[in-house]
């Protein structure tokens, strides 16, 4: 079998070879079910500022108990808060809290709850206390079924993040990769803490450039089961899937604009890859801009009236910013003579990319103002960068132990966790929008 590579899909050591070749036809299948197996969750390093915080276990049941953990969990997993240990703790959420004896634990804050269950509906009530302030920052009560209660203890970790830190928390959203085992390619959406995997397409053969709608409600991808690239959109309750891109020659690396109505995407039909813009449901194709070389890899700015994309017309791969207005484009990175997948933060402020120093993939940083540049990881093959909703960390692929994993690593660089899955290779990760 022959596998088409390019830096679309990840792959910035074939990045010449975008368009070498085309895979066998064959068939996909839609199976929007459960995965068979989690992803685990390896971490390493913390943040600068680390909040001192108890979370009690939630009484009163014994989900209270799973609660607990997967709010401990996620806190963890940032990097940015110190558990205070609560093991001989018992409290209620009409507790009465004293703060002097909590602040003496070293605790600044203390989280604790209570759930209750009636006819197998969940209630879960939490509180949050500031022990210095001695002021209650939260409270709150949410119901639910047992299927809901892992996705409602995210929400009560994003609610203690936010309220402690002041950045909205992304414990509750979702990611989306594709997973490469021996029976072929699976395109899942999992929780962003890789738990709850699903699987929304499986196929003899490749699935590349996830994206997610801005709504969360759809992903576009390109699938090779008609035996060349094809841009399709699939709509994640129904499972419902339409070919939006099918043009002659190779169709890739969608890309959504924020309002969502219309996706940016990369043509050959002309015989060079180039990008051009066309609506959500398939109509009203413009072609962005005229370039004598390869343009690939878009991406909408937050205010929809721009693109950043890779562009090898300096002569080697470089990200570009380019005017939907005018179709006049401007180099962005100068650092390195090799740099490709951008990707834009939520507020615009920042750029993520694949930078290749000294023979390694790596993952960098730049500020779009000043133009000032962090390496945030080591490599040695780092890909397809994508950002949290909120700006405060990046999901990407690396390769460790010659498997391919997916990482998320903080925008200082300093925490890292990895996810990786027991039966195959992740890889083509990308962040999900805030789930309302």
């Amino acid at each position: 079998m022959t596998t088409l590579t390019s830096a679309q899909s990840g792959r910035p050591r074939r990045w010449r070879a975008l368009f070498a070749g085309l895979l066998a036809s064959t068939f996909a299948w839609l199976m929007v079910q459960p995965a068979q197996a989690q992803l685990r969750v390896d971490i390493s390093g913390v943040g600068a500022t680390q909040y001192p915080i108890a979370i009690a276990e939630f009484s009163g049941d014994p989900q209270g108990q799973l609660t607990t953990q997967v709010i401990r969990d996620d806190l963890t997993r940032s990097g940015q808060f110190q558990l205070i240990n609560t093991a001989d703790v018992a409290l209620q959420v009409e507790s009465v809290i004293d703060h002097e004896s909590w602040r003496n634990r070293g605790a600044d804050y203390i989280a604790f709850g209570s759930i209750s269950q009636t006819a197998g509906q969940y209630r879960i009530d939490y509180r949050l206390v500031d022990t210095v302030s001695q002021a209650e920052l939260d409270a709150v009560a949410f119901t639910g079924s047992e299927d809901e209660m892992r996705r409602i203890a995210h929400q009560i970790a994003d609610r203690i993040y936010e309220r402690i830190t002041g950045v909205r928390g992304v414990f509750s959203t979702r990611i989306a990769y594709v997973l490469q085992t021996s029976n072929g390619y699976e395109l899942q959406i999992a929780d962003a803490d890789g738990q709850n995997p699903q699987v929304m397409l499986r196929s003899k053969h490749s699935i590349i450039s996830p994206a997610w709608s801005p709504d969360g409600s759809k992903l576009a991808y390109v699938s090779f089961e008609l035996g060349k690239p094809v841009i399709y959109v699939q709509t994640l309750a129904t499972g419902q899937r339409v070919p939006i891109a099918n043009f002659k020659g190779n169709n890739s690396a969608p890309a959504w604009s924020p309002d969502g109505q219309q996706l940016a995407i990369v043509l050959s039909r002309d015989g060079i890859s180039q990008i051009y813009t066309i609506d959500a449901q398939g109509g009203n194709l413009r072609r962005v801009m005229r370039s004598p070389l390869i343009d690939t890899e878009p991406q909408f700015t937050p205010d929809g009236r721009s693109l950043v994309f890779t562009s090898d017309r300096g002569g080697n791969p470089q990200i570009y910013r380019v005017s939907l207005d005018s179709g006049e484009a401007q180099r962005v990175t100068f650092h390195g003579s090799y740099n490709i997948s951008p990707a834009i933060s939520p507020d615009g402020n920042n750029l993520v990319y694949v930078t290749r120093r000294d023979g390694a993939f790596r993952i960098a940083l730049q500020n779009m103002a000043s133009g000032s540049e962090a390496l945030l990881t080591a490599g040695p093959d780092d890909h397809s960068p994508s950002f949290a909703p909120n700006g405060m960390q990046v999901l990407h692929s690396a390769v460790q132990g010659g498997r391919s994993v997916l990482a998320v690593t903080s925008v200082d660089g300093r925490v890292r966790q990895t996810l990786s899955a027991l039966n195959g290779n992740v890889k083509e990760p990308v962040w999900g929008p805030f789930r309302n």
